[in-house]
């Protein structure tokens, strides 16, 4: 057996790990008050409601956000740059394309994102391993087009 091979298996054996995590935590999470489970498997909760226009997937949106592991590890934070981020809609992980259209300008959402809805097999970064599950809080300030 070569590196390659021991490479290739030690990520198979962490992506069996971070999928069966994830799912243990969605599962517990999906059990709290307030929280929803779409048929995709996106989980979300709403932290502050508003009223106002929606974003759709044409949409470029400007908001803060506040990245964490399952494990509560910062992987990313605009709130932390202070600086909100603008990103259109169809060009993010699909947790992000669905669940910022269902906000409002105003609200702010926590979201719990499946791997399949995230970055999959990928391992992204030292924090986002191949099927990690993971947590954003999201503040939509804007729609722009």
């Amino acid at each position: 057996m070569g590196v390659a091979d021991i490479l290739f298996k030690r990520k198979q054996e962490l992506a069996a790990k971070n999928l069966k995590e994830g799912q243990d935590f969605m599962e517990e999470n999906g059990k709290k008050e307030g929280v929803i489970t779409l048929e995709n498997g996106l989980q979300y909760e709403i932290l502050t409601d508003a009223e106002g226009p929606k974003p759709n997937i044409k949409s470029n949106v400007k908001c803060h956000y506040h990245g964490t592991t399952i494990n509560g590890e910062v992987f990313d934070s605009s709130v932390k740059r202070g600086v909100p981020a603008t990103f259109p809609l169809n060009r993010v992980i699909a947790g992000w394309t669905v669940g910022v259209q269902l906000m409002s300008v105003g609200s702010k959402y926590r979201f719990v994102i499946p791997a399949w809805l995230a970055y999959g097999e990928e391992q992204i970064s030292k924090e986002i391993g191949p099927n990690s599950t993971l947590i954003f809080e999201v503040e939509l300030l804007g729609i722009e087009g």
